[in-house]
């Protein structure tokens, strides 16, 4: 056999046993997301809130218990979450959101809100419309192609 053959066999066999380790590993970890999704199903409620403030910031910097910030993992420390402070009852709580709803959480209003623990789940308006439009960012291909166009005088595409 010619070097560039054994070469050749030796990435593949890795390919393949990276390929199987991710299969698993990819696995345990939706079982676990499952049975964390159960937990959090079962200790729902709904709670009436004042919504004051939503915002992407790092964990540590969130305002949170510090038992929750030692809880989470080291990785995800640095990372931002969706966080809500929001006035429930006559307290003040940080919460952290669902990131499936954090877009459509409404700013200054009064909502009812399912909650788990400090985890919002769901959010429907109490008085009012909550569905706040998200605003789709643009990529920089279509931001240029748009540039070019308003300068050359073409009318955008849409």
């Amino acid at each position: 056999m010619s070097p560039v053959t054994i070469t050749l066999l030796v990435i593949l066999a890795v390919l393949i046993i990276a390929a199987i380790v991710l299969y698993f590993v990819g696995k345990k970890a939706q079982k676990k997301q499952a049975e964390q999704q159960e937990v959090l199903e079962a200790n729902k409620q709904t709670v009436s809130m004042l919504i004051i403030d939503k915002k992407r910031i790092k964990i540590k910097d969130s305002g949170l218990p510090q038992m929750v910030i030692d809880q989470t993992p080291k990785m995800m420390r640095g990372t931002k979450m969706p966080i809500i402070k929001a006035k429930v009852g006559p307290q003040i709580m940080s919460l952290i959101s669902d990131e499936k709803i954090f877009e459509s959480i409404p700013v200054k209003k009064e909502v009812k809100a399912v909650v788990s623990g400090i985890y919002v789940l769901d959010v429907k308006g109490l008085h009012g419309k909550t569905e706040a439009k998200p605003v789709k960012k643009k990529g920089f291909f279509k931001r240029t192609l748009e540039m070019a166009q308003e300068k050359a005088g073409a009318k955008p595409i849409k």
